[in-house]
């Protein structure tokens, strides 16, 4: 249990090109009575940019830095693959959790995921109940079993 046995009161950001997908995660994680802030991007190269403060995303003061990210590994313009190796790379970033939720069950993804340094990895499952109960466990996981680096 955390130093408070109490949730954390962290960003999550969702990195997932699929709006249905936002969707649901958003639903799920409310359903899992999990209350945190969600943010969401579109895709690799706008997750980099929220990171980073960069763009539509800066002044820094106005985005928070996320306690946990979800990243989707098929996403156009940067991959889910190339933001984590830049996220992991990153001595600002690296401390950040990362949990890959994507569709792919391929162990070549698993194994590469995990190479690049990701903390999780979690194929999505097929119904709504089971996004609910898979984001009530990574609430219960990650929001009130570890402890995260302060922001």
């Amino acid at each position: 249990m955390n130093a408070s046995g109490a949730t954390q009161a962290i960003d999550i950001l969702l990195a997932d090109d699929d709006p249905d997908d936002r969707l649901f995660a958003r639903e799920a994680l409310e359903e899992s009575l999990i209350a945190n802030r969600l943010h969401c991007v579109e895709d690799g190269e706008e997750l980099l940019e929220f990171l980073r403060r960069e763009g539509r995303y800066s002044p820094p003061a106005e985005v928070p830095r996320p306690g946990l990210i979800l990243l989707d590994l098929n996403m156009p313009r940067v991959d889910g693959r190339a933001a984590l190796a830049q996220i992991k790379s990153d001595p600002e970033l690296r401390r950040i959790p990362v949990v890959v939720m994507t569709t792919s069950r391929a162990e070549e993804d698993v194994l590469r995921s995990y190479d690049l340094g990701v903390n999780s990895f979690i194929s999505k499952p097929v119904t709504f109940g089971g996004l609910v109960e898979v984001m009530r466990n990574l609430g219960h996981y990650w929001l009130q079993i570890v402890s995260l680096p302060s922001q």
